[in-house]
This record gives C-alpha cells, structure tokens and sequence, in this order.
C-alpha cells in the first residue's frame, strides 16, 4: 500500500485534533471490531482525550466515543484534517 506524506498514526494525535481514517492495519477479531465501530476509511475522527500516561485514548467516531490503548491506535493510519 502506497501511502503519502501526510498519512500518521492515529496515536499521534493530540486532543482536540480531527482526522480521517486512511487504512486499518489490524488483523482478526481487532480488526472487526474496529470496523463494526464504524471507523472504516473515510470516517472523520477526533482525539477526545488522553490519560495521564497516554494509553488508553479516547476518541469520537460517529457520535461515540471509543478508547483504544496506544500499541491499536499506532496501526490505524490518518490524514490530519483542518476542518470538516
């Protein structure tokens, strides 16, 4: 998969920032659940908040709010985007 300069890991993102969901490189049952969440590519995403110690991270998907731990979060890639 070729992916452009601007594609980041969804860990990456500091709270308040909004992206769109490039790829999903989970694998199994993860992966599905990710996908059955709605965060598909193309779906918009906001880093809500981070722990203290930054795992886990919450994050707004479809009027949802999800928490992933930090090691997930790193294998879905994002674009950063400036408004939606």
């Amino acid at each position: 998969m070729i992916q452009s300069a601007d594609t980041r890991a969804l860990s990456t993102l500091n709270a308040g920032e909004s992206c769109w969901v490039a790829a999903i490189e989970l694998n199994g049952l993860l992966r599905r659940r990710i996908l059955d969440m709605g965060m598909v590519p193309g779906t918009a995403v906001e880093c809500v908040r981070r722990s203290p110690a930054g795992d886990p991270i919450a994050f707004k998907v479809r009027d949802s709010i999800i928490a992933l731990r930090h090691d997930d979060a790193s294998n879905i890639k994002v674009h950063i985007a400036n408004k939606f």
